[in-house]
């Protein structure tokens, strides 16, 4: 059976291992000098080469060389470690053996001399996996460990590893390896295997990996395993279920051109073509993203071919950096469905090419809006209280009949303010975007809040808010009891007192819909609008 890439290019010497230039330098001067230390934490992501650099530091501390770079990987004791023989290296893994017999057994074989070479060492792999008793017994063998003893504990999770075993140990941070550096490394091996790679897909690979070279070297593998040895970057995009970028640049421009019926037929074009629409969600956010960089000036830290640059710098032209800030933000809320992949996408592509963000006064008028309805929703009543009547000027006191004083009134009870169910309905219409945009963060994120944002109150009597929808959809999803809920609490807490909600679908939209004019239209494109909800709309 032929060896995975990850573990036939694994370095072999501290120059080959990628991306962590101050580590390996700081471990080759330690070598050079004579001055290793006892314990070492190595700590950082999956794939970054800790348990690959603690190897070679165990092969070069027992390399027979007298002079020159460490390992010399030809020596009899290089070639033991490196084959696996050397019975002076000991690696644990904590995962599984993390209980405190498997320490103690530890501190009494660490006594013990090596068998051949000059010291033992022992690689601890997940070190943060061991149980708080186990620590506790390596704590004094780290402190004081024999002279022929060096421990390496890797972990990517050293926040879970006591502060008394940190303080014992010289600890190295291993940072996720760059694209460009995982590039060059999957470029030379590429090449040691025969493999014709074009560069945007090496690319596209290094991206995926997330700053993982054994993950990169894995994709790798599965493409050139599924295609051969010549890969292209649709290829990559095809193995690892990856969007290919022409769809994400036809749906962003859908969505930042308020191109509803085009935007919702690319997003069904997706998902009947068998694309992950998740994994559309998260790539659209990464394009968009890419958008706002260049935009904002920062195209350099994109990291894409010169044809997608282009295509960013022709789409960042045509738009904000507001707008693209609100579709990232609509898209970062996920709204999760039983059976209904596509509507955390259909529902900000909706909300953002239906809304209409009321334009901002000119800096020397001052802005008049309803008064806040104290966004952070304060127990008492959070609805706006009545200006109080402007104060009538009193009569001068009669000197010759001074009037007794009027008793004065009762104390009035703590408690919400009254208001006309008339006026809070105003108020509810004028402000029911920004309302639903300050909602507290549990319920802002929750199904119902979201399924609110395509609605409109059109009534409010005896505790009793009559939300109309546009969408016959959204009004039945809203009608399940734990979105009902939701939105119930939300609106409680609005309006200071326990109300229910009765939802209905807009009666003329409805009719309209039923027109085989207006369904004509909707073949070709058009959409039905509320103007009465949604205001103006433009030619």
């Amino acid at each position: 059976m032929s060896e995975v890439l990850y573990r036939k290019w694994r370095p072999q010497a501290l120059a080959e291992v990628v991306g962590q230039e101050a580590v390996t330098k700081t471990l080759g001067n330690a070598l050079a000098s004579g001055k290793v230390a006892h314990a070492y934490l190595f700590a950082g992501p999956r794939g970054t080469g800790k348990t690959s650099t603690a190897r070679i530091l165990a092969r070069a501390v027992n390399c027979l060389r007298e002079d020159g770079q460490k390992p010399c990987q030809e020596c009899p004791m290089c070639r033991a470690f490196a084959q696996g023989q050397a019975l002076d290296l000991i690696e644990i893994d904590a995962a599984s053996n993390r209980g405190i017999d498997e320490i103690r057994d530890l501190r009494e074989k660490v006594n013990f001399a090596p068998n051949l070479a000059r010291y033992k060492v022992y690689i601890i792999d997940e070190a943060h996996q061991l149980t708080a008793d186990a620590f506790s017994a390596l704590l004094k063998t780290l402190e004081e460990p024999p002279p022929h003893a060096i421990f390496v504990l890797a972990t990517t999770e050293p926040h879970r590893v006591p502060l008394t075993i940190l303080s014992r140990c010289q600890r190295f941070d291993f940072r996720r390896i760059s694209s460009s550096a995982m590039v060059a490394r999957l470029e030379q091996i590429c090449t040691g295997e025969g493999i014709r790679a074009e560069a945007e897909a090496l690319a596209l690979i290094a991206r995926a990996a997330g700053g993982s070279l054994r993950d990169a070297l894995n994709l790798l593998e599965k493409a050139v395993t599924y295609y051969g040895s010549d890969i292209g970057l649709r290829q990559v995009q095809e193995a690892l279920g990856l969007v290919d970028s022409a769809r994400l640049r036809e749906l962003a421009s859908h969505l930042l051109g308020r191109n509803l019926a085009a935007g919702l037929a690319a997003i069904s074009d997706a998902g009947n073509n068998g694309v992950d629409l998740r994994q559309l969600q998260r790539g659209l956010m990464d394009y968009l993203r890419n958008v706002l960089l260049v935009k904002a000036g920062a195209g350099d830290g994109v990291d894409v071919g010169p044809e997608d640059k282009a295509e960013l710098i022709k789409l960042a032209a045509t738009t904000s950096a507001e707008e693209v800030m609100r579709a990232l933000r609509l898209l970062s809320q996920e709204v999760r469905v039983e059976g209904q992949p596509a509507l955390s996408l259909e529902l900000a592509l909706a909300e953002l090419c239906l809304s209409r963000e009321e334009p901002s006064p000119p800096p020397s008028q001052p802005r008049v809006t309803a008064p806040r309805a104290e966004a952070n929703f304060p127990r008492s009543n959070p609805l706006p209280r009545p200006a109080p009547a402007p104060p009538q000027p009193r009569p001068a006191p009669k000197v010759e009949a001074p009037r007794a004083e009027a008793p004065k009134p009762a104390p009035r009870e703590r408690g919400p303010m009254p208001i006309e169910p008339a006026a809070r309905l105003e108020f509810l219409r004028a402000n029911w975007r920004r309302l639903l945009g300050e909602a507290p963060p549990p319920l802002r994120s929750s199904n119902g809040v979201a399924f609110l944002r395509s609605s409109q109150p059109v009534s409010l009597e005896n505790n009793i808010v009559v939300i109309e929808f546009r969408h016959e959809f959204h009004c039945r999803e809203l009608e399940k009891a734990e979105n009902k809920h939701q939105a119930e609490e939300f609106l409680s807490q609005l309006l200071g007192s326990p109300c229910r909600l009765r939802c209905v679908v807009s009666q003329a939209l409805t009719q309209a819909a039923s027109d085989p004019l207006v369904q004509e239209a909707m073949r070709w494109g058009g959409r039905i609008v509320n103007v009465e909800t949604e205001g103006h709309v433009d030619e």
